[in-house]
């Protein structure tokens, strides 16, 4: 990656005809909103942001013949549903001064819904079909697909993009037939997960592999009962699920649906697309209600009722939190949620205490972790997160503050970086991590202009 920028590629610039034959808005852009930054942080945070925030659209854009862009999630040749779209976060706060940009979003919105088109159960894909990626898994895959790992939170996301898009340019020209089919498919697909023993034909295997990596009873999952929730395969680690019912993901799916409802009825003008988004976020916040809200002890040494993480129908359920996002933490950024919600703030302190077995603390900082790394490593993802959900602004730049001091030197933030020493780190380039950084520093300066108020459900305790 180049440090340097005002020498970003010109790449980008013609993906759309408002965008012209030159990409000079990019580096105009980088420097205006450092600057903002600049003058309500400090030299050290701006130089960071300005780092981090040319990253995707310095180094990971790609436009196709068809007029879409692809975009690498980092140091992996595919594009990622999820991470497409969570690189893209800190640039819709600008989207509606700069039209280039918000071009840019659309272009990018509409390749990710050709690829739900292309397979609704995939996850991550090639710009082509060359066959690269994971094609040795046993599934129902295809040369264009890079890994079919069936993820709620997929499909979450670009419909989140366009929605993000709609709210903060006005427009409405990406919200057409093919929004509309992926859509369609989206709720169709989760319908059928919501009883996948009886209605699923997804099945996923990938031998000589981690058992993370793969799905039991020879790729269906662990067993699951009818919640009212949708199943999913992985979690937004790409882990495998202890159980089915991923929480924080279907917590996503509701909010989510909710746009869907939103867009059908003020720009679409779908009735029938409206009431079939309502319904079933009605069963899923009520499946929520019923099987995920669950009594554990408290740091305080009280049995209190908190989210889990995970459950299956049965009984069982999985209490800890994963630092990508959607994360139990992360509940007042999707929508489901305000961030003084009680049943939230009860499951924040589990999550960001010594109870949740993700949560590490050292002498580099504390903070939550994924199953995903290795023991005793922090996520910078997760620490933006809890920085973004405190309501206290000194907290905020104390995360800010460990968020740079753990970045070994290299001005980049990465996937994850041991307790004790941030020298020893994952991944050395993790666009959606850089992205999170931003986030952050955007907030603490007073500019992160697009947010979102709870429209899912309010307190559940």
């Amino acid at each position: 990656m180049k440090s340097d920028a005002t020498a970003l590629s010109g790449t980008v610039g013609a993906t759309s005809a408002r965008a012209g034959s030159t990409s000079m808005w990019i580096p105009e852009l980088v420097r205006s909103v450092t600057e903002s930054v600049a003058e309500r942080t400090d030299e050290r945070t701006a130089a960071v942001f300005a780092r981090c925030f040319a990253d995707t659209l310095e180094a990971t854009m790609t436009p196709l013949p068809d007029g879409t862009v692809f975009v690498l999630t980092g140091d992996i040749p595919a594009m990622w549903l999820r991470d497409s779209t969570t690189q893209l976060t800190p640039y819709l706060h600008f989207a509606a001064s700069t039209p280039q940009l918000a071009d840019l979003l659309v272009a990018i919105n509409r390749r990710q819904l050709d690829d739900i088109a292309h397979d609704p159960y995939a996850n991550a894909f090639n710009a082509e079909a060359n066959g690269a990626g994971h094609q040795g898994d046993l599934t129902d895959s295809s040369p264009r697909i890079w890994e079919r790992k069936y993820e709620i939170d997929s499909l979450c996301y670009p419909i989140r993009l366009a929605s993000d898009i709609h709210r903060a340019t006005g427009r409405t020209d990406h919200l057409d037939g093919r929004f509309r089919d992926a859509v369609r498919r989206v709720i169709e697909l989760w319908r059928i997960e919501q009883d996948h023993e009886n209605r699923s034909s997804y099945r996923f295997e990938r031998h000589d592999a981690p058992l993370t990596d793969t799905l039991v009873r020879e790729g269906r999952g662990s067993l699951t009962a009818p919640t009212g929730m949708s199943w999913s395969a992985f979690r937004p680690s790409d882990d495998a699920c202890t159980y089915g019912y991923n929480v924080p993901g279907n917590a996503f799916a509701a909010t989510v649906l909710a746009d869907i409802e939103e867009i059908a009825s003020e720009v679409l003008r779908d009735d029938a697309l409206a009431a079939d988004a309502s319904a079933l976020r009605a069963e899923i916040v009520a499946g929520i209600r019923e099987h995920a809200v669950v009594q554990a002890p408290s740091p305080g040494g009280e049995t209190v009722p908190i989210y889990a993480y995970e459950v299956d129908g049965f009984g069982g359920r999985l209490l800890m939190d994963d630092a990508n996002v959607p994360s139990l933490l992360s509940l007042p950024l999707l929508g489901w949620c305000g961030v003084d919600d009680p049943l939230y703030r009860a499951t924040r302190s589990f999550i960001l205490s010594d109870a949740n077995p993700t949560y590490s603390a050292g002498t580099a900082g504390r903070g939550v972790g994924s199953p995903h790394t290795p023991d005793d490593h922090i996520w910078p993802i997760a620490l933006a997160v809890e920085g973004l959900t405190s309501t206290d602004p000194d907290d905020k730049r104390r995360v800010l503050r460990t968020l740079l001091d753990t970045d070994a030197g290299t001005s980049v933030m990465h996937e994850s970086f041991h307790v004790d020493d941030p020298g020893v780190y994952t991944r050395p380039w993790f666009s959606w991590a850089n992205a999170m950084f931003c986030e952050l520093v955007l907030d603490v300066a007073g500019l992160r202009t697009l947010t979102r108020e709870p429209v899912a459900a309010g307190s559940l305790s």
